[in-house]
């Protein structure tokens, strides 16, 4: 971690242990080294900043492309190695970042939905992370968040002190999907992509909150 990212994730551990009461589940499945994809369910602004608060480790995160623009919030990003995308969620330019950084040994936080939950439900899954995973060598943790929509859903206006979770699955390798997607026809592959999707948001629908001790990393 930089000045600047350590700096982050740790204020933001501090919001997540005092305002929200935080719980952390199995944080050590994620690799400290190496790529690796943590694809978690998508409630709340909250999210990405839970997910990489609860790691020992640094996380490129997506941002809007034009957040970038502004003087401060392009600093910080910049500093955090944030990827930029555009609004409709990446497209190939987005794509090649993201696989260069698990190039380079990057963590990566996708969300498997796409977007934000409108009911606190988890959604459909889309086919795109299955794309990203099957063009990368990276072990994909999946990843539940508990709380973030009560207390920051898109429903409210501002963050809410309610008590918030993060759980962190086994890693998922994919390692036959990946293998077949370098021989099979075009239709198979977009089958593959989606069914690597589908698999990734099954295992986080598994997991469960209260399943295993919580740690206080």
């Amino acid at each position: 971690m930089n000045l600047v990212y350590f700096t982050g994730w740790s204020f933001f551990r501090l919001v997540c242990q005092f305002y929200f009461r935080w719980r952390v589940y199995n944080p050590e499945r994620v690799p400290l080294k190496g790529p690796v994809i943590l694809a978690a369910n998508h409630a709340s602004y909250i999210d990405p900043f839970l997910v990489g608060a609860g790691v020992r480790r640094s996380i490129n995160y997506l941002a809007r492309e034009d957040l970038f623009e502004f003087p401060v919030a392009g600093w910080i990003l910049r500093h955090w190695q944030a990827v930029p995308v555009d609004r409709d969620g990446g497209g190939a330019t987005g794509l090649r970042m993201i696989l260069d950084r698990l190039l380079q040994d990057g963590g990566i936080v996708l969300f498997p939905e796409g977007t934000r939950t409108r009911d606190g439900q988890l959604q459909r899954v889309r086919s795109g992370i299955g794309l990203i995973v099957v063009k990368s060598t990276a072990p994909v943790v999946p990843v539940r968040v508990f709380g973030t929509f009560a207390a920051y859903g898109r429903h409210l206006r501002l963050p809410r002190p309610r008590p918030i979770a993060v759980k962190y699955g086994a890693p998922l390798l994919f390692e036959k999907a990946r293998a077949e997607a370098k021989i099979c026809s075009k239709p198979r592959l977009k089958e593959i992509y989606q069914q690597v999707a589908e698999e990734i948001m099954a295992a986080v629908a598994r997991l469960g909150p209260y399943q295993d001790k919580a740690s206080f990393p």
